[in-house]
């Protein structure tokens, strides 16, 4: 059924040698192409080793989001897209889930690049096809990349910043040049470019909220939609790339439905209740406590943990510096101060959860300890413009007993905020000569985060700070934050295994005042703008890890954010009808290569209708 990992490594191992061409030469098509190093795959490779191509394809998997939503089009940044659209969507090529950052030929039967990769070009596969028959083109792509630079959300003016242009070179080929230097990232980044139909998107306002379902090329297309309720889609029969070695044993559902609940406490009762199939579960409290009933205890309701070795990235309670109360940095430390995390994993998460301490958490790209030589080498030229602390001392965030003793830390964050000009008056903390009292709001998107917040918010007015949690609905939430309309929010920045372009969008200066950015913070930092860039133009792995560790020093000595907590396995529940590959990817859940087992499902349903009957 598939080759041994010997013969995988060495078939590998040979084609990587034909993925960049000698200076001089021209560029060789291959089938694949890694940031780092040599692909897993050769060009023969029948399946992913995570999925299983035996996978049945049938049945309905339920699933849920929260909110609403009020648009089809997830390509712009007006209005909340329903959830699943991605499925509607294929890119010119696909990433593997057990690499770093290895991309195959989706769309692309073929790839070529030279050495330097100062430009790609993608052949076209020729059976290619939209869902109503009609080819995928190369000028679909060049529309594609103009149109989301020019119209689209301010990411992918970002992300594809340093691509100049795209030109048809051949009747299936495109080829696009780049610019700005070294950037060995670029090919992969433009191969993720969700494709469009030009000839569907002509004569209609992309920039427009839209519940017309779009016309799309990928597995799935839309099959009922109730607005802001629920969306179901429907697996294309004739999906032009169903037998693409890069999707045999995936996307094994017949249909797929979202229904959409008010918030995760009505979720979480629905889906004990049957209304959907599959949760993912990021509250430690309801792992913990509300999975206690009949169906689990039975074995109708399946809850574990999976384990994973993707990067944890950063989840934190983020400032926004824009604001002048948070500007200087003693501020920004002094607040982390009061945050017990200890406390709050003892008596809130149950213990299940290890604090974060870097922007790339359980990862080698994480930076632990003093800076080694090779990292010292990068962050030298700028000792003058950074904190002491960089060079000095391994970031540690503030720590308690978790017995409520706080009070060693709030003496420690009261110093700093007197050496950043705030004063006590009367039991209000307010600025030395004007008097303007430190007074800012907890933005919020859920209830669930209230707990969190609200302790947190206890300890700040010991300092003397009017701290307001407030929760809204999730599109107003999602407003304010494009706007930057806010104070504090809780943030994630979530990170892969080969960082690059995407940082600029976290923390470049470019994209600090860019409605909808991801730089929620508004970091303007020149020397975060070098670091970020001496990241993507790493020519091998050994000096990715040395630069990407040397920008995450400088972003926790910044004190940009509160760094929360990270788990290292993904906590699932489901109704007991799916079945899985032997295998799991070590850098995803992987779900699109699950499928309903009609033994479960059958015995699943007659133990329900058992058990309403109890």
């Amino acid at each position: 059924m598939k080759s041994t990992l010997f013969l995988t490594a060495i078939t590998a191992l040979f084609f990587s040698f034909a993925a960049t061409a000698p200076a001089g030469e021209p560029a060789r098509p291959v089938h694949a192409l890694a940031m780092h190093g040599s692909p897993k795959y050769g060009p023969d490779f029948h399946h992913f080793d995570y999925t299983d191509p035996s996978a049945l394809k049938r049945g309905e998997a339920r699933l849920h989001a929260i909110g609403t939503f009020d648009t089809l089009n997830g390509f712009t940044l007006k209005g909340v897209p329903a959830a699943g659209l991605g499925n509607m969507v294929d890119t010119l090529l696909v990433g593997s889930e057990d690499e770093a950052f290895t991309e195959y030929g989706l769309l692309a039967e073929s790839i070529q690049v030279p050495e330097d990769r100062s430009w790609v070009t993608f052949t076209l596969r020729p059976e290619a096809r939209w869902h109503d028959g009609r080819p995928v083109s190369v000028e679909d792509v060049i529309f594609s990349l103009e149109t989301l630079k020019a119209k689209g959300h301010p990411f992918y003016r970002a992300y594809y910043a340093n691509v100049e242009r795209a030109e048809k070179v051949g009747e299936r080929q495109v080829k696009f040049i780049f610019s700005g230097g070294e950037n060995r990232e670029l090919p992969l980044i433009i191969g993720q470019l969700p494709i469009l139909p030009k000839h569907y998107w002509q004569g209609r306002d992309f920039e427009k909220t839209t519940l017309e379902p779009p016309l799309g090329s990928g597995p799935y297309r839309i099959k009922t939609v109730n607005p802001g309720r629920s969306i179901t889609y429907e697996r294309v029969p004739d999906y032009w790339g169903k037998d693409l070695a890069v999707n045999r044993g995936r996307y094994n559902f017949r249909t797929i439905r979202y229904d959409y609940y008010r918030d995760s406490t009505v979720a979480l009762q629905a889906f004990k209740a049957g209304e959907y199939d599959f949760r993912l579960e990021n509250s430690s409290k309801d792992w913990a406590t509300a999975y206690d009933i009949p169906a689990v205890k039975e074995g109708l309701i399946v809850k574990e943990t999976i384990p994973h070795e993707r990067p944890t990235g950063m989840q934190a309670f983020a400032y926004n510096i824009r604001k002048p109360i948070f500007a200087d940095r003693r501020v920004r430390e002094a607040l982390a101060y009061a945050f017990d995390f200890e406390w709050t994993n003892r008596n809130l998460f149950y213990g299940q959860y290890a604090r974060t301490k870097s922007y790339f958490s359980n990862s080698e790209l994480a930076s632990r300890g003093l800076p080694n030589p090779e990292e010292l080498g990068i962050l030298e030229p700028f000792r003058d413009r950074l904190p002491p602390e960089v060079f000095t001392r391994e970031f540690d965030p503030p720590s308690t007993a978790g017995d409520r003793s706080i009070r060693t830390n709030l003496r420690r964050a009261l110093k700093l905020l007197r050496d950043a000009g705030w004063a006590f008056q009367g039991r209000r903390l307010v600025r030395q000569g004007t008097g303007e009292p430190f007074s800012f709001e907890i933005l919020l998107n859920s209830p669930t985060w209230e707990r969190i917040a609200l302790p947190f918010a206890k300890n700040l007015e010991r300092l003397g700070i009017d701290v307001r949690v407030r929760t809204v609905d999730t599109a107003q939430f999602q407003k304010r934050v494009e706007e930057f309309d806010f104070d504090m929010i809780v943030d994630v920045f979530p990170q892969s295994l080969s960082p690059g372009n995407e940082q600029r969008d976290f923390w470049g200066s470019a994209s600090a005042d860019q409605p909808g950015s991801r730089n929620t913070v508004g970091i303007k930092d020149p020397v975060v703008d070098a670091l970020i860039d001496l990241v993507i133009s790493a020519p091998d792995r050994k000096s990715l890890i040395a630069r990407t560790r040397a920008l995450d020093r400088v972003l926790l000595w910044g004190h940009y954010v509160i760094p929360h907590w990270h788990i290292r396995a993904f906590r699932v529940a489901y109704w007991n009808k799916f079945s899985r590959p032997r295998i799991s990817p070590k850098y995803a859940l992987g779900f699109d290569t699950w499928w309903i087992d009609p033994q479960k499902e059958a015995i699943l349903l007659q133990e329900k209708s058992s058990l309403k009957k109890r």
